[in-house]
């Protein structure tokens, strides 16, 4: 079975194939996702949310994402390994970042690093891609900033606030971000971003025309005992098995049938 790369994915954006992706944070679900055919799998810090009971991302340690990664790369034969820097990790600086993005690579198992920020963290990007290290970046609601953006809120509304999104957007891909999440925003300027962007778009909350989708495992399997957002779907609901649910996961974000128009946020 062949492995996904970062250039497998580049390869599908161009064919016009949906890149599939859910998180893992421990080796039995990781090896189930690999199993059903995921094609990225995402150690997020939202660990620090579904798994130890946090109320936001921010208490998330490298220590606690090395950790994780580790244990979802023993479950993965095909899948592409994102694992995220969490806060504090790589904003202090270059130097900084890059000795945390190698943790989670030599220790974590990861391909590739995923961080938050656009323009801000172009220069980073670019230091951490020029010497090796795969990145992918985050825009539009990122959970890192939850207390600056008073909330979990939908970004990118109104054309300054689109215009920012979209210049953080291109700035990472000229950085040389192998791929980019885009998290809740307008499905409308997700799709131009993707339409504008020679790397692969992974939409969370960000329309259907994203080359791609990711939800976080517990909420697409509908465990997690908290809020569930607005873009998540329960696929367990009528399903066999859970290994079921994924492959429903699967063949809907394929088909473009997931995210519906119910999971989907516009400019007003």
């Amino acid at each position: 079975m062949k492995s996904v790369t970062v250039l497998t994915l580049r390869d599908m954006k161009q064919a016009g194939e949906k890149i599939t992706s859910l998180t893992a944070y421990d080796y039995s679900f990781a090896a189930l996702l690999d199993r059903a055919g995921i094609d990225i799998v995402l150690v997020g810090d939202t660990l620090g949310m579904i798994v130890q009971g946090h109320a936001s991302t921010l208490p998330v340690t490298m220590e606690d994402m090395v950790y994780h990664g580790a244990c979802v790369a023993r479950g993965l034969e095909r899948a592409l390994l994102i694992v995220d820097l969490p806060f504090l990790s790589y904003q202090q600086s270059r130097e900084q970042a890059i000795v945390n993005a190698g943790r989670l690579m030599s220790e974590g198992g990861a391909h590739v690093v995923k961080l938050e920020g656009g323009e801000v963290m172009a220069d980073t990007v670019r230091f951490l891609v020029e010497r090796g290290i795969p990145v992918c970046g985050h825009i539009g609601l990122t959970p890192q900033s939850v207390h600056q953006f008073g909330g979990h809120r939908v970004q990118g509304r109104g054309d300054e606030a689109a215009g920012r999104v979209r210049r953080d957007a291109q700035a990472l891909a000229q950085a040389g971000a192998s791929l980019i999440v885009l998290e809740a925003m307008p499905a409308e300027l997700a799709a131009r971003i993707t339409e504008e962007l020679p790397i692969p778009t992974i939409g969370i909350g960000a329309g259907v025309d994203c080359d791609g989708q990711v939800l976080v495992l517990y909420d697409m399997l509908g465990i997690y005992p908290r809020r569930t957002p607005k873009f998540a779907k329960n696929f367990l609901q009528g399903a066999a098995s859970p290994e079921a649910a994924i492959k429903a996961y699967i063949a809907d974000v394929k088909a473009r049938r997931f995210p519906g128009p119910e999971h989907t946020f516009h400019n007003v």
